[in-house]
């Protein structure tokens, strides 16, 4: 199960994150984005109430940050200390911006 919360700010979407992001909740948040990130410059991920991500999970998270390279900044905020293990082990902590 994912809450997806969304807070847009002018050009600054802050995407608050609960629950799990896995094979079956990443497409939803896939979907989101693809709707939201037009004319966004400044994208925030708050992951302070995320339990667990997957690989699934980390490509949306990657593909966001392609976007966002092209756009403006992304920063990934509050990750628990098991969610920034999995971003350690697979590299991802050198690809975004953690916070």
């Amino acid at each position: 199960m994912l809450n997806i919360n969304k807070d847009l700010n002018g050009s600054k979407l802050t995407i608050a994150l609960e629950g799990r992001l896995d094979t079956i909740t990443s497409p939803v948040l896939e979907s989101e984005l693809n709707e939201s990130l037009n004319g966004v410059e400044e994208l925030v991920f708050d992951m302070a109430q995320l339990k667990y991500i997957s690989s699934a999970g980390l490509r949306v998270l990657l593909t966001a940050q392609k976007v966002m390279n092209k756009q403006g900044s992304m920063v990934v905020k509050n990750a628990s200390e098991d969610v920034k293990e999995i971003f350690d082990v697979t590299g991802f902590s050198d690809i975004l911006t953690i916070e």
